[in-house]
């Protein structure tokens, strides 16, 4: 079978996707490239999530690309976001570079001949297709779009009313005066707990452990004055994402420096929408500090509104088993339902589980060690884009744009077809540790999945950090003829010393 050469392949429609091959046609114009995509259409996250009320769990000045303005509420809808990509997809003519319904089945490094041989079918009739490629631009996300985490709870089966988890979610479902119960307590059951009942549900919430919560009126304040007084949007969005990333990393400091100073803080902008008498205990008082997992946004205080109007029940419990009618808790109450919703988290996807080697040997993620989280000691010419927790995702996303960009651009002035990253002589005996410290950010599904990912160093450039705005100071200013460079196989400041000669 013949296969389609391209300088890049980039794997992922999404959100991350999109945004690296604009980067790529605009810094690096004489790269042609081809983006795979599994679905039949763009938007990766945003098309596989169609619970009720989907929508952004971070500000779009900031999530929203750095090239293109974002004009509308800070939180927006999955249709909002989707509408802005296909944007930037038609303005752009991204649009004749992706493969719809493409799955990858494999994905092989040849050192012999420097290239990816990446093995595809085509999902509308299972047709083989077999692509090569320089370089390969990891954009697939983190988490299974088709298998989604749910425990192995108890009886499950005994259940006989409707169960599904909000990752499958089917749009056409009526929830109108049916009981709901929706289980889990972070962003997508914030979303759902409030749609349920605006839609007439007669909605419970039952969670392990309580999430924290950011309450706040879904405009901008600076976007709006700026606006009105006449200000360019290019100018009114790179204003705000400043003044949006500066207020995040003061919060961010916080959270560690003065973690009980800022619950009472979110405590009080909770009471605002749900009155000052609210109770926070126990439904709202989480056992960890604030952004030790991911900070949920409540655009209107809408769920804290329906708590205090006694349209959601909440309970704060673990559950023993489900039953005919529903589910019984750990404390002895049994909680009747005619639909359960789980909201309980994602299924860790490491490189989209594509089946990976290096010169016929199967590559073991784990086994490796990465590199500002985005390379991988000893897999060449492959970049990994993983977005930030605490920050938007895209952040990163533009960030790594222009990183790969730089690194296409020195490869071809030194002449090089391969860079990988090794460990420096410094480096010797340095302690290996799993990908994120548990301590730092601890959601379920890293914490699952940590065997899966790659290992981390214990100095900065062997781990991925999880701060933007630390990176956005130390990316740019990456050494690409540092120690840890090598090209075609040898390190590159022996190279550059080579070439002097």
């Amino acid at each position: 079978m013949t296969a389609e050469h391209f300088d890049v392949l980039i794997v992922g429609a999404g959100i991350s996707g999109i945004g690296s091959a604009y980067h790529l046609q605009h810094q690096c114009p004489d790269k042609n490239y081809a983006i795979l995509e599994v679905k039949d259409t763009f938007g990766g996250t945003w098309v596989t999530h169609k619970y009720p009320g989907v929508r952004s769990d971070s500000d779009l000045y900031t999530f929203g690309y750095r090239f293109k303005p974002w004009v509308g509420a800070p939180i927006a809808s999955g249709a909002e976001i989707l509408k802005y990509m296909g944007e930037v997809i038609e303005e752009n003519h991204i649009d004749r570079h992706i493969r719809y319904g493409t799955r990858i089945t494999s994905s092989d490094w040849s050192s012999k001949d420097n290239l990816w041989t990446v093995t595809t079918r085509r999902e509308a009739d299972g047709t083989e297709q077999v692509f090569t490629a320089n370089f390969l631009w990891m954009c697939q996300g983190y988490y299974d779009h088709e298998r989604p985490y749910v425990p192995d709870w108890k009886g499950l089966s005994d259940y006989k009313g409707h169960f599904v988890h909000a990752q499958l979610w089917d749009p056409a479902t009526n929830v109108t005066g049916k009981r709901v119960l929706v289980i889990g307590s972070g962003a997508t059951a914030a979303t759902v707990v409030p749609a349920f009942c605006d839609a007439g549900a007669k909605v419970t919430m039952l969670q392990r452990s309580p999430t924290y919560f950011f309450c706040n009126p879904n405009q901008n304040e600076l976007a709006d004055r700026l606006r009105q007084i006449g200000i360019d949007e290019e100018t009114v969005h790179r204003v705000v994402r400043a003044q949006i990333m500066f207020d995040q990393d003061m919060m961010n400091k916080r959270c560690v420096e003065e973690p009980d100073v800022v619950f009472e803080e979110l405590k009080m902008l909770v009471r605002a929408y749900a009155g000052e008498d609210f109770q926070f205990e126990p439904h709202f008082t989480p056992h960890y500090r604030p952004w030790q997992q991911r900070l949920a946004f409540c655009p209107n205080g809408d769920l804290f509104q329906h708590a205090a109007a006694g349209n959601v029940t909440v309970v704060t419990d673990t559950i023993d088993r489900f039953t005919e009618k529903g589910v019984l808790t750990a404390s002895g109450e049994e909680l009747e339902a005619d639909i359960i919703v789980a909201c309980t988290g994602f299924r860790l996807s490491v490189m989209g589980d594509i089946p990976f080697s290096i010169d016929g040997a199967h590559l073991d993620w784990h086994e490796t060690i990465n590199y500002r989280g985005m390379m991988f000691t000893g897999v060449p010419n492959l970049v990994w884009v993983m977005g930030y927790f605490r920050a938007s995702w895209t952040l990163r996303v533009d960030l790594l744009g222009d990183f790969v960009c730089n690194l296409l651009k020195h490869m071809d002035e030194l002449g090089a077809k391969r860079v990988d990253v090794a460990l420096r002589p410094e480096d010797a005996g340095m302690e290996l540790l799993p990908w994120i410290e548990a301590d730092n950010f601890n959601p379920g599904y890293l914490m699952r999945g940590l065997d899966q990912l790659p290992r981390r160093g214990d100095k900065p450039e062997w781990r991925h950090n999880q701060d933007y705005w630390r990176e956005r100071e130390e990316i740019p200013k990456i050494n690409l003829d540092g120690v840890e460079f090598l090209y075609d196989g040898q390190r590159a400041d022996l190279r550059t010393l080579q070439a002097a000669e």
